[in-house]
């Protein structure tokens, strides 16, 4: 995962979009992360003769090629389902911006490397309306935790973890024992002998892959 995100914005006027509309429960049988992208938001954007919707967004001809959502607020609220993260992100979907998030789907969006940025309100609207004027590149700088376009500079606060994970593309493993061994290690030491000999092969295991 890169520290910069670029690409196309589209308008996402939207509040309180659960993981049943991200993607329906019809295709929670669909295990494999590949080829999710084509049911996402499938109420949405077909009608019950499978035709695309033109009044949805993502129809829309100006916006069929974004990879960031401009959202409104409480985005991926629901139930748990992590094929709503895969979706989004077969879909093309790099990032969403909104004023909150569901706190399970932003979870699973840290592991998929879906970066999801809290805005304020007034700021969301702003970009809404931009990108409605014309094409909207941004560019989301994880590093320097900036959002730039048409040589404007937003700053965001994004929880430090997620913005790790995102930077690294590390597992939650790869990360905790990057930022965690030497506590895991000390800990094993204070462990009864036959104990600790089996904590530190599993912890063995895991570094060499």
């Amino acid at each position: 995962m890169p520290e910069r995100i670029s690409g196309k914005a589209a308008p996402f006027p939207y509040d309180n979009v659960d993981t049943d509309q991200i993607i329906p429960a019809q295709f929670l049988k669909l295990l494999q992360k590949k080829g999710l992208g084509r049911y996402l938001f499938y109420r949405w954007r077909f009608d019950e003769s499978g035709n695309p919707r033109a009044d949805f967004i993502l129809n829309d001809p100006r916006y069929r090629d974004a990879s960031i959502l401009i959202a409104g607020k409480n985005f991926g609220i629901g139930s748990s389902r992590e094929n709503a993260v895969w979706a989004l992100v077969d879909y093309g979907i790099k990032a969403v911006l909104a004023e909150s998030f569901g706190d399970i789907f932003y979870g699973n969006a840290v592991k998929n490397g879906l970066a999801c940025i809290a805005l304020p309100e007034s700021v969301l609207r702003e970009l809404r309306e931009r990108a409605e004027r014309s094409e909207l590149y941004l560019t989301i700088d994880l590093g320097r935790k900036v959002i730039e376009y048409d040589d404007r500079s937003l700053e965001f606060n994004v929880d430090e973890y997620a913005r790790r994970r995102l930077m690294t593309g590390e597992s939650e493993i790869e990360y905790t024992m990057r930022n965690y061994l030497n506590r895991i290690e000390e800990y094993e030491k204070r462990m009864p002998s036959f104990a600790a000999r089996g904590i530190d092969s599993v912890t063995r295991r895991i570094l060499e892959g």
